[in-house]
């Protein structure tokens, strides 16, 4: 009997759930949250934007921070649910993974899960679901998991 893993996330919440059997039902493990990503860009900088000179004028203008800050939430989200998932692979808690993420997260997701976890990957759907219920959520996969 196999162990499958269902992700279901976005940027700032996540669901794993569980499933026991190929028909089992959806059982939830854990809910995930980062409610730094829900902020305002404005909120997640300590101080406001620089200002700095136009090159061929005399105005002045404020800088726009290098990185948006709502993206690098994002991406220490994932890490952290990428390394939930590395870290229950390597103790064996499941054996096959399904993850259905917001299309954006997805590709962030995709971009920090080291080859044990990839390897066990059965299923990505591109789908914002991670605020739904289980079986809703269940719904969404194949018949056999």
């Amino acid at each position: 009997m196999a162990i499958s893993w269902v992700l279901a996330a976005d940027s700032s919440y996540a669901k794993i759930l569980k499933s026991d059997g190929r028909t089992a039902p959806l059982n939830l493990l854990e809910e995930l949250e980062h409610p730094e990503a829900r902020m305002k860009n404005v909120d997640l900088y300590s101080d406001t934007a620089g200002r700095s000179f136009d090159s061929g004028g005399r105005g002045r203008h404020a800088m726009e921070p290098e990185n948006d800050a709502k993206t690098t939430e994002a991406q220490r989200f994932a890490k952290e649910l990428c390394n939930k998932l590395r870290s229950a692979a390597l103790q064996g808690e499941y054996e096959k993974l399904y993850i259905l993420a917001a299309p954006a997260f997805l590709g962030i997701l995709r971009e920090c899960l080291d080859e044990n976890v990839k390897s066990r990957i059965a299923g990505e759907i591109p789908k914002d679901v991670a605020k739904e219920a289980a079986e809703e959520i269940r719904d969404k996969l194949p018949d056999f998991l």
